[in-house]
């Protein structure tokens, strides 16, 4: 017996020296790991609001855990997209999502995945945040069969359950996001529709439209201005006369927050969400976030902004970091399991570019599909009249 004894110990002994690091992971996950955590946030400033969002939050290691690896993901995939964007593989339209991670991430945790959301052509965090696989977001950005949108979309247009979209016209997205809370409403279904548009768009008409519109009818909408202080190359101070576009909707209630921190954009959506289930109408939330590559591909980003300055964002207020370090420092994760997780984002990403190049692209006979939803058969004219398609829902 005490021989069996001395094999089984010694053979752990060995498993542990050929992965110790892992082994020590295994370990510590079950007992030495802080499974909850409290943290200070950023007091919101507020407009035609008392009280605002808490300035204290718990985080659990599970979600702490699941944010980084979404966060993480969405850099990832964004820098894929941009190296096959200059390898001529994506072509037309791109604009990257990376350094805002944590606007797209905070807001679907401060609401249901049965709650709306509808963005502006930046949209491939958004895709992922609601649901669409790694795989079919780059399969799309390629034009492939597999793409969300069956590679007809491309970068700009990309739906999922309750997501609508990327949409290529500056600020046309706003009214459809009212519309959509509008259908909330009439359908009696306690939801929220997150309706999302830059800095850049804070000055279009139908947004004032949409505002005027949503809060004689009490919609249930959350306007969010994700301000990463440049349109296409032109910084807010010299595009808006107020840069306080928490204020802009005037008679609409306001919140500024601080986009770079995923539990502060958690805890601003969760109280905004509240806000409109409750009857109040519409709230208007303001992210100050930043993109760290340019407006789209054909801008370098640096012409209207020093190097010096996304390196200063880069190193002080990566919303990526800043969370890895909180998570670390508060001993809710370790380094390697990080590491392993980082690792096993890398092969993700590979796989899904691998499957982007590879997988064929649509036929021309499935050009005209999809055009109605549910509808019988149809042919459609080519771009001449003896060019006829069909097309199938």
């Amino acid at each position: 017996m005490q021989n069996m004894l001395t094999v089984i110990a010694n053979a752990f002994k060995a498993g542990a020296k050929i992965n110790g690091s892992r082994v020590m992971v295994s370990a510590r996950s079950f007992a030495d790991f802080t499974p909850q955590a409290s943290f200070d946030i950023k007091r919101c400033d507020l407009h035609r609001l008392d009280e605002g969002p808490s300035v204290q939050t718990v985080l659990t290691r599970e979600d702490g855990l699941k944010y980084y690896r979404t966060m993480q993901t969405m850099r990832r995939m964004e820098l894929k997209a941009d190296q096959l964007y200059k390898q001529k593989i994506i072509r037309g339209f791109c604009h990257l999502y990376d350094g805002q991670e944590a606007c797209a991430v905070g807001i679907e945790a401060g609401i249901n995945p049965t709650d709306h959301v509808i963005t502006a052509y930046r949209a491939h965090g958004y895709t992922y945040t609601r649901g669409v696989p790694v795989k079919e977001i780059m399969a799309e950005l390629t034009g492939r069969r597999g793409g969300v949108a069956k590679g007809k979309g491309g970068s700009m247009h990309m739906y999922a359950t309750n997501f609508y979209g990327g949409n290529g016209i500056v600020g046309a997205q706003v009214p459809l996001g009212a519309g959509v809370a509008l259908a909330c409403q009439y359908q009696g279904k306690n939801e929220v529709c997150v309706t999302l548009y830059g800095d850049g768009a804070a000055n279009q008409g139908q947004i004032f439209e949409s505002f005027n519109m949503a809060a004689l009818w009490k919609l249930p909408c959350i306007f969010i201005c994700e301000n990463n202080k440049y349109g296409m190359g032109t910084s807010v101070e010299r595009a808006s006369a107020s840069t306080d576009y928490y204020k802009r909707g005037d008679y609409i209630p306001g919140i500024r927050v601080d986009g770079m921190d995923v539990l502060g954009v958690r805890e601003a959506t969760r109280f905004a969400a509240d806000y409109c289930r409750s009857g109040k109408g519409p709230i208007l939330m303001e992210l100050q976030t930043y993109r760290y590559h340019g407006h789209s591909m054909s801008d370098p980003g640096v012409s209207y902004r020093t190097r010096e300055e996304i390196q200063e964002v880069r190193s002080k207020s990566d919303p990526i970091s800043m969370l890895k370090d909180r998570m670390i420092s508060n001993n809710m994760a370790s380094v390697e399991e990080i590491k392993d997780i980082d690792a096993e984002i890398r092969k993700e990403i590979e796989e899904a570019a691998q499957f982007a190049t590879s997988d064929p692209e649509p036929p021309l006979e499935d050009l005209c599909n999809h055009i109605f939803y549910n509808d019988a058969p149809l042919e459609v004219r080519g771009t001449n009249p003896w060019t006829r398609l069909k097309s199938m829902s």
